[in-house]
């Protein structure tokens, strides 16, 4: 039996976020589904997972994007029938937090705000620490409590926060979160 290809969920698949995510796919060794990307994502689970397995490397950053569609959009779709595929491995998820109008949440294990540090509670989309303890606010990632991930990280909106996690700078939060995923796997 072949080994299981190892994933990471980003709820996020703006042009910012697309661009960060791939930049840090190349800069760990791993790789990303750019055609995840999307807002909303246009890809269904099996068209992901097909993907995933024909791609040589691994972690494996695959993103979800429900562009604010109330309730399960498709990105949630896509990201339940990924992460439930006997098939693939997911190691983690980065819960990215958004004004969203539909008070969709998730609890995280750990937060990144946009000046790199770690913390307890949740952050906005500004990558700013948040009120909420283990939890951050976001579309696309109230279905993420449903699931069996072993590390969910929050952070701000990936490719932006402010300026703070931007392509140019090298997406410090974003990779910073990848790193700590895999960290915690070991």
């Amino acid at each position: 039996m072949k080994p299981r290809k190892k994933v990471i969920l980003i709820t996020d698949g703006d042009e910012s976020a697309k661009k960060a995510v791939q930049h840090v796919a190349k800069e760990i060794g791993g790789r990303c589904i750019s055609s995840s990307a999307g807002n909303p994502s246009n890809l269904g689970g099996p068209e992901i997972i097909e993907l995933i397995h024909k791609t040589p490397y691994d972690p494996i950053l695959v993103m979800f994007d429900d562009c604010g569609y109330k309730m399960e959009g498709p990105g949630e779709q896509a990201l339940r029938y990924v992460a439930n595929d006997p098939t693939v491995e997911v190691i983690g998820a980065i819960a990215v937090a958004s004004h969203t109008h539909f008070a969709e949440w998730t609890k995280v294990d750990v937060s990144i705000d946009r000046f790199g540090k770690l913390t307890e509670f949740g952050v906005d989309k500004n990558g700013l620490q948040d009120i909420e303890l283990g939890r951050i606010d976001g579309d696309t990632v109230y279905i993420l409590d449903e699931l069996e991930i072993p590390i969910v990280v929050g952070v701000g909106d990936i490719g932006k926060m402010g300026g703070f996690d931007t392509v140019e700078k090298g997406a410090p939060i974003t990779r910073k979160a990848v790193e700590l995923i895999l960290e915690r796997r070991g």
